[in-house]
């Protein structure tokens, strides 16, 4: 593969890379990487620029949508705190050559080689790894006994517990009552946690979302309008 960087006004930086494997040209953008343009391997790069500029609009429409998710996410560096449920997670760079953890009470302290630019996608791509490995744990000590207190307290029966990282949805509850939660739950207030346990355990009598199902959540959560609006200030795939 080849690549050049080209600049177009309005836009900012697009990369084009040819790829011998690539039988057309597409555009992509992600946030936090931009605008990257593939290449079938034989086009030139004129032709290229000639396609981005005949998507310019499209490019310009889609751009805002991702800086708009580039405001929300977090990017970790030296001046980042992040707080989980149970943890306060820190960044620091040092002299070493691989990335460490060290471990104090609930206090973790992410070290990353002094030699990495710490804004690289690929660096806090790895962060957000360890970040949801740490939430994993949290959510395999917590929610089991959680669920087991609320569906007591309510009389629901299920079999299962299941933490998965899903991000498309906080929870789920099979036809044959396994509960799936996510673990990204683990990033919100308590109280939203069991309005996501509730819901699902609703499922495990009510199997859509008609009346019925609404009607019992009501009951059992006291505000399932109020909650679930709540519940929409969240997304699980960006922190």
């Amino acid at each position: 593969m080849s690549e050049k960087i080209i600049y177009i006004k309005e836009i900012g930086e697009i990369k084009l890379i040819k790829n011998k494997r690539a039988k057309r040209l597409t555009i992509r953008i992600k946030p936090f990487t931009g605008v990257v343009v593939t290449i079938p391997f034989l086009f030139s790069y004129k032709n290229a620029e000639t396609f981005v500029d005949e998507k310019k609009d499209w490019i310009l429409k889609n751009l805002s949508k991702i800086e708009n998710i580039e405001d929300k996410k977090t990017v970790f560096t030296e001046n980042t705190v992040y707080n989980t449920n149970n943890h306060v997670i820190r960044f620091n760079s040092f002299s070493g050559k691989r990335i460490s953890i060290l471990k104090k009470s609930n206090e973790l302290l992410i070290k990353y080689p002094d030699d990495l630019h710490v804004r690289d996608e690929k660096l806090q791509n790895t962060f957000r790894k360890i970040i949801e490995n740490v939430l994993k744990t949290e959510a395999e000590n917590y929610m089991p006994f959680r669920v087991s207190e609320i569906a007591k307290k309510f009389n629901f029966k299920y079999k299962n517990v299941n933490i998965r990282n899903t991000k498309s949805r906080w929870g789920s509850c099979s036809s044959d009552n396994d509960i799936s939660l996510s673990l990204h739950l683990m990033r919100l207030p308590a109280y939203l946690i069991d309005y996501v346990i509730l819901h699902e355990l609703c499922h495990t009598i009510e199997k859509n979302h008609g009346k019925g199902f609404w009607n019992l959540l009501e009951k059992v959560s006291g505000d399932s309008k109020g909650l679930n609006k709540e519940l929409r200030n969240y997304n699980a795939r960006i922190y």
